[in-house]
């Protein structure tokens, strides 16, 4: 069997919302909560990590089952740390199998109380939430962002705040800006110098907060109208300036004819 793909005989003209970022959606959750905001965070994105948070805040429960959602693992395990109670947060058999001593040592050096359940370096964990001292730590510029991320939200929360150095080559600059920059949006003071940022010890402040769509889905809508000259797509939910790195697909897209133009709801 063969399949022949032809492309439209007409310019597609078609208004459209995208979903919403999953990376600001779970940020947001984080954020909402330590401002103990009255607000729900809106057009949240329907994603496991983002489902799994939004049910670990609505539960009493003091038993979290993540499932095998990484994110929700790391931002989580750093609020519940900062947070006063006792919960253990658990997954599923392969996130017992996805280490996170590299976070938990960073926690336990600002004052975390947190032991292995299981196998050393690795979830469930019985965590003791308390307000962390804070204060230096060093990391690898190359470690995963959400745990730079993880860690950088609950610093405002610390007594000392914190002075994260991040040595060598730095990655994923784009998702520590963004984190930095919805914390702002929340109220936050925060400087990020060469290979140093500083938070310090201060309040968030609750916001009425809607999440942006996402720039990665717009990326294909920008592709199909970069081959199909005439084209109009409006896509709501998009914001500029933009949180996201992805938000630099309408550059790309510039020299391949495709024009963008920004409004109030969107591109």
């Amino acid at each position: 069997m063969s399949y022949q793909i032809m492309p439209p005989a007409q310019p597609v003209i078609m208004e459209l919302r995208l979903p919403a970022s999953k990376s600001i959606s779970n940020r947001a959750l984080i954020l909402n909560a330590l401002s103990d905001s009255p607000y729900q965070v809106e057009n949240l994105s329907d994603c496991d990590d983002t489902r799994v948070t939004v049910a670990a805040f609505r539960s009493d429960k003091h038993h979290i089952d993540i499932g095998a959602a990484g994110t929700a693992m790391r931002f989580l395990t750093a609020y519940l740390a900062s947070r006063k109670g006792e919960w253990t947060i658990t997954g599923s058999a392969r996130m017992q199998q996805r280490p996170i001593r590299l976070l938990v040592d960073a926690l336990r050096q600002l004052g975390a109380e947190i032991e292995y359940v299981g196998t050393e370096g690795f979830p469930p964990l019985k965590i003791k939430g308390r307000k962390l001292t804070g204060g230096a730590l060093t990391l690898e510029g190359n470690v995963s962002s959400q745990y730079i991320s993880a860690l950088l939200m609950i610093a405002p929360c610390m007594k000392e705040g914190l002075t994260l150095t991040l040595s060598g080559e730095i990655i994923s600059k784009p998702y520590i800006e963004m984190t930095i920059q919805l914390m702002r949006r929340y109220g936050i003071s925060a400087e990020w110098n060469g290979s140093v940022v500083r938070v310090a010890s201060q309040r968030y402040t609750p916001v009425i907060f809607q999440v942006e769509s996402d720039w990665s889905a717009a990326s294909y809508w920008y592709e199909i109208i970069s081959l199909l000259p005439g084209s109009i797509v409006e896509l709501s939910g998009l914001q500029h300036p933009s949180t996201q790195g992805d938000a630099r697909i309408a550059e790309f897209f510039t020299p391949l004819g495709v024009e963008t133009q920004y409004t109030e709801t969107g591109v």
